[in-house]
């Protein structure tokens, strides 16, 4: 009789232990259910953050070393960094991809954001929040170029583009 209560007992544990991992599963489960999302493709653009909930004002000024004809300068922003995509791209062989698929894939379907500062070097974008690098050359006889990484938090968020936080400084001959 030993034998079966034995027996009956390991069938019993086997049980009990099959019923808690299926406990933890479930309480996992239930804990991955409520975390919130990414908001995965959220597209950015120039505008008001009116009925953008989470989006914020990324304000980017533009501190020239020196005075210059006002001009419109190019600016774009990637949700990834660019500079490090390409370094991964070309450190393997990647038959039959681009380049260009090679970082729609990294941007998750993110996309980038492509915005000019006016005349007085200032622009405003509304971004979603995460990291962003901010790409700009100041053309001229001396081309200044930024490529900075910038968390994009709160509300809103102001860049300062620099001769200091400047990425190169080229001098065109």
């Amino acid at each position: 009789m030993d034998d079966k209560h034995s027996k009956g007992v390991r069938i019993a544990l086997m049980a009990a232990r099959a019923g808690l991992v299926l406990a933890l599963v479930a309480a996992v489960w239930g804990v991955y259910r409520r975390v919130p999302r990414p908001r995965v493709g959220a597209g950015a653009h120039n505008g008001s953050a009116r009925g953008q909930g989470g989006a914020t004002s990324l304000h980017i000024r533009l501190r020239r070393p020196a005075p210059a004809a006002p001009e419109r300068i190019p600016v774009q922003l990637y949700p990834i960094n660019m500079t490090a995509a390409r370094n991964e791209f070309d450190s393997e062989r990647r038959p039959g991809q681009r380049f260009e698929e090679f970082v729609t894939r990294q941007m998750a379907g993110r996309q980038p954001v492509a915005a000019e500062l006016d005349e007085r070097g200032e622009a405003v974008i509304v971004l979603p929040p995460g990291r962003w690098w901010v790409h700009a050359a100041l053309p001229g006889e001396r081309e200044i170029s930024w490529r900075l990484p910038v968390n994009v938090t709160g509300r809103e968020k102001t860049v300062e583009l620099t001769e200091e936080n400047a990425y190169a400084k080229a001098k065109k001959f």
